[in-house]
């Protein structure tokens, strides 16, 4: 069995599950709000070439953060289970696929599709979709393992059917595209190469912030006038967004090994320094580096990397501190249904959407499309859906890939 990287403590970290809980609830509301006219514009993503971000832009890189941040968790826990250092590979690649293979499927239903060639709605072929994956992805609890062998084999066929029939372009010539991944393919992609980098650096702190610094050096190079005549650094520039995420990733590792890493004794003062000054320079970086490529979240500059770095670990060294440091931990339970079953939970309100337009019927009054009213409502129904989860929990439909 490989040596683990990283002696961490074996208990659920209580501020990682609130934290995700947090960044879940507020995925759904401004998923929601986005189809509401008339709010303010700090409660919209910034257009590409502003230069500025609000607080919705720092949502899916806070998914990125998380995701480092449980990730020597994860591995530790695959290690602790007798996972050969090959059986750990073939996870991770298999963990990738999945959320692969989820994003381009979502992607796909977003547009371009040609319903007529495919002899069903968009709609239907989404709810069929959705209904296989949680076939393949549930954890199935049998006393016998075949009928979860069998249930995630249906899944798989009917995966692969909906592939097939998947119908795209004017003549319906096209199949399934990854003209761009989806959200969670993006973090597939992130979660492979920040896997790999932390293996690779033997989970150092040091050849992390280093890995971190080559994400960085690399999209200014791929970005950078020599790429116009540089088949390498076009190329590297067609990956720069690949660069960006995987720091992201990488940093909520550091964060995590500053907390958590028990290799050494460190109090938590000692703890709350080092993540003080990995705040500070992440936020003076992108400081320096804005004037190169603005901040901006559809081109995943360094700057907006960086500060969303700072935001994030900001947030989550209050929440150790007020959590796991404290002991104020009562308000907590409504987020840890949904921080226990986040895939499930962020692919719900997809499911809502496809239903209600499969049926034709919406249950938003119209009225709730605009203004302070869309954006009450908006947040209802965010407390709602996580409300739900807490229902999908005790029925055992949990996702995890």
């Amino acid at each position: 069995m490989p040596m683990k990287y990283n002696t961490l403590t074996t208990q659920r970290i209580l501020s990682i599950d609130v934290f995700r809980g947090i960044t879940i609830l507020v995925m759904i509301f401004v998923n929601d709000v986005a189809g509401v006219s008339g709010i303010p514009g700090w409660m919209k993503h910034m257009p590409a070439d502003a230069d500025a971000m609000t607080f919705v832009d720092i949502v899916f890189p806070a998914f990125l953060f998380i995701v480092g941040m449980s990730l020597p968790f994860a591995l530790n826990n695959r290690l602790a289970k007798g996972d050969s250092f090959w059986k750990l590979q073939a996870h991770i690649v298999w963990r990738t696929i999945g959320l692969l293979v989820l994003g381009v499927f979502m992607v796909n239903a977003e547009g371009g599709y040609n319903e007529a060639a495919m002899g069903m709605s968009i709609h239907l072929w989404s709810l069929l979709f959705y209904a296989a994956a949680i076939l393949v992805w549930n954890v199935y609890r049998f006393e016998q393992k075949v009928w979860g062998y069998l249930l995630q084999t249906i899944g798989a066929a009917g995966l692969l059917t909906l592939g097939l029939i998947y119908r795209a372009g004017e003549d319906g010539s096209r199949g399934l595209t990854p003209h761009w991944w989806g959200i969670l393919g993006l973090i597939g992609w992130a979660y492979l190469l920040s896997c790999i980098i932390y293996q690779l650096v033997r989970g150092s702190i040091v050849g992390l912030l280093i890995m971190i610094l080559v994400c960085v050096v690399w999209y200014i190079a791929g970005r950078s006038t020599a790429a116009e005549h540089n088949a390498l650094l076009q190329w590297m520039g067609g990956q720069s967004g690949h660069a960006s995420h995987t720091s992201i990733v990488l940093s909520g590792i550091v964060l995590s090994l500053v907390f958590f890493k028990r290799n050494k004794i460190e109090t938590n003062t000692q703890r709350f320094i080092q993540a003080i000054v990995f705040i500070v320079v992440a936020a003076i970086a992108g400081w320096l580096l804005r004037p190169l490529h603005g901040i901006s979240k559809i081109y995943a500059t360094p700057s907006w990397c960086l500060y969303c770095v700072a935001v994030c670990s900001m947030l989550f060294s209050f929440l150790y501190w007020l959590t796991d440091v404290k002991k104020y931990s009562r308000w907590t339970a409504f987020f840890k249904p949904a921080a226990s079953n986040p895939l499930l939970i962020y692919i719900l309100p997809a499911i809502v959407y496809n239903f209600q337009a499969w049926l034709g019927w919406y249950f938003m009054p119209h009225a709730f499309h605009q203004g302070w009213l869309g954006i009450a409502w908006s947040a209802c129904y965010a407390l709602l859906i996580m409300g739900v989860a807490i229902l999908l929990n005790k029925l055992k439909i949990r996702l995890h890939l």
